[in-house]
């Protein structure tokens, strides 16, 4: 799919044609209005997710009239969530009377679409139905919905639907199919109907869950995407005949990875999941642009342009997609500062298309200290974040000689000179960067540019290097996953489980080690930093393997946190097998998540 050719009309737009890269001064309006014209010529099931590489997601819905507050307490944590006993415990009676005080006014679905549109969005994904079972369109087959329930009496989807394909934008729904903890039988939901007879999950899926998705499916023309969640140990069955519902009214639509049951057409990855190394397959990674997916009235820690791009790139040179949630208030008004974020992050994509758009994963199997790679045929892109003060960027590992290096600038390029040293590649830039958040490098290739994805230590930033990259003897390396607020899902993958063998008096003890190989192209001091999380004083040790080796007690911190080892010399440039284990200190809680290197001087 990332093989797709788009034929560009240039009626009344400047284009300049550079290296086989189309400038043009809207390359936003040209890449809509191609996707319409090759959809209504050769639709095929995914194309706008895995060319866009960028979407819209809305949680909307009776629980953004709460904000997570109630009955005066405010409750941390995500505000889809408000109803169920881990959060408020709302019972169905006194929820479902919420519906006649829900009047959102400000909802203006052109408005919306804007929001997206400048952000550089390429479709959209509302709830149509959350877990708390009510429906944010007029349901015929349930009067618990947006319509019927409330005295605002608008469908809201129709608008948002027609104001997407007005844009040339795709649409598509979130639906809960597993749980609804309004309807008797579904997951969470009463055990007995209205009548006290006892209520099986088939009751659920028959008369509400089924011809819900036949709705959707069929009532907002073409749609992009059905995003089904939280399966849990629904029976393959269901799953099955709610996919055949989607082929059957919308044969173009992706089927989300959390149908079940493997029968997604792709893969999601875990909420605000943006992986370290690549992930093969179609995949998307879901986030949002605070803390909370619904609107909560105290979540103002909002994700900066930077962090967007930054997290944007991440997916997209990893090889996949990255849809990006805002949570409208109860009356349908978006958070300003949601806007301005996505605004100011869309303004920089419409300067460089090319590193987001049709674009495929970086050669390298992991970031950059400087920033990430993203890749299209013979051709990268390298997004550079943290601009290099010597002047001089390195790329470790490139296989593939360059062609043509370009500093980018808007529609603008300048030339740059290219060397090598001790195996790596170096671009000699200006002192200054021309963006702000974030310059591009383009670098061009006579074949499919290869790279080898041992770690480089960078001579100027500070290198980080996770965990997972690790290798471990007499130690366990796994995921780790905890909430921080309640639905507020973090992820790392640390090594712990230290496993020590004592000998006889004359024998050195044997620790667990962590392994790591890495790249040195400026020999030298390095200052050491580990992250980890533990209990107690703990002595760690770091070497490198036959040579130098340094070793500290610092505290620790139940949560993650970086302390300092000391300088470490790589005596020439090369190769190095760097080893981390821990001398003392209690090693059934100790979690090391990475280790950092940065030049001492």
């Amino acid at each position: 799919m990332r093989q797709l050719v788009i034929g560009f009309l240039f009626t009344g737009l400047l284009c300049v044609i550079c290296g086989g890269q189309v400038w043009a001064q809207d390359m936003d309006e040209l890449w809509s209005n191609s996707v319409v014209k090759l959809r209504a010529q050769d639709a095929k099931r995914g194309q706008l997710f895995d060319q866009g590489n960028y979407a819209m997601f809305i949680h909307w819905g009776l629980y953004a009239q709460l904000a997570n507050k109630v009955d005066d307490k405010t409750y941390y944590g995500i505000g889809e969530w408000i109803m169920n006993p881990r959060m408020a415990g709302i019972p169905v009676e006194e929820y479902k009377k919420l519906a006649k005080d829900f009047n959102p006014e400000k909802f203006d679905a052109k408005a919306i679409v804007k929001i997206a549109k400048d952000a550089g969005m390429k479709y959209i994904i509302i709830t149509a139905k959350h877990h708390d079972g009510f429906a944010m369109y007029h349901s015929k087959a349930n009067d618990f919905n947006v319509v019927d329930a409330t005295e605002w009496n608008k469908d809201p989807m129709k608008d948002l639907s027609l104001a997407c394909r007005e844009a040339g934008l795709g649409f598509g729904f979130y639906y809960s199919h597993n749980q609804d903890w309004t309807f008797p039988g579904g997951n969470g939901g009463p055990k007995v109907d209205a009548e006290g007879n006892e209520a099986t999950f088939d009751d659920y899926f028959v008369k509400k869950c089924l011809p819900q998705v036949e709705e959707i499916t069929s009532q907002y023309g073409k749609i992009e995407l059905v995003w089904f969640d939280t399966p849990g140990k629904m029976p393959k069955k269901y799953v099955q005949q709610l996919v055949d519902v989607v082929r059957k009214n919308q044969p173009d639509a992706l089927v989300s990875g959390r149908a079940g049951h493997n029968l997604g057409d792709y893969q999601t990855l875990g909420d605000m999941e943006v992986p370290l190394r690549r992930v093969e397959g179609m995949w998307e990674s879901v986030d949002t642009t605070n803390d909370s997916w619904a609107y909560a009235w105290y979540d103002n820690f909002w994700k900066s342009p930077k962090e967007i791009l930054h997290r944007l790139t991440a997916c997209v040179a990893r090889g996949g997609t990255y849809m990006l949630n805002i949570g409208p208030r109860g009356d349908g008004s978006v958070p300003q500062r949601a806007i301005d974020s996505l605004k100011t992050a869309g303004d920089w994509i419409k300067r460089y298309p090319q590193v987001v758009y049709a674009t495929g994963p970086s050669p390298w199997d992991h970031a950059m200290p400087w920033g990430d790679v993203t890749s299209k045929e013979n051709e990268l892109f390298l997004t550079v974040f943290d601009w290099p003060t010597s002047g001089e960027l390195c790329l470790p590992g490139l296989k593939t000689q360059v062609k043509s290096a370009q500093l980018l600038n808007g529609n603008e390029s300048t030339s740059i000179d290219v060397t090598t040293k001790n195996g790596w590649t170096k671009l000699m830039l200006p002192i200054q960067a021309p963006e702000k958040i974030a310059s591009v490098i383009q670098l061009s290739f006579a074949t499919k540019p290869q790279a080898d994805s041992t770690w480089g230590i960078d001579p100027e930033h500070e290198t980080e290097i996770a965990a997972e990259f690790a290798s471990v003897e007499m130690a366990q390396k796994s995921e780790k996953r905890w909430m921080e607020k309640f639905g507020e899902w973090k992820r790392t993958t640390h090594v712990h489980g230290w496993k020590t063998v004592e000998s006889d008096s004359e024998t050195p003890t044997v620790e667990g080690k962590a392994i790591w190989e890495v790249d040195v192209i400026e020999p030298g001091d390095y200052n050491v930093e580990l992250t980890y999380a533990g209990e107690g004083r703990l002595v760690w040790a770091v070497a490198i393997e036959n040579g130098e080796s340094i070793q500290n007690q610092q505290n620790s911190s139940p949560n993650y946190q970086k302390f300092p080892i000391g300088w470490i010399k790589f005596p020439q440039p090369g190769r190095y097998r760097v080893c981390v284990s821990l001398k003392e200190g209690d090693t059934e809680k100790a979690s090391l998540k990475a280790i950092h290197f940065r030049p001492a001087y």
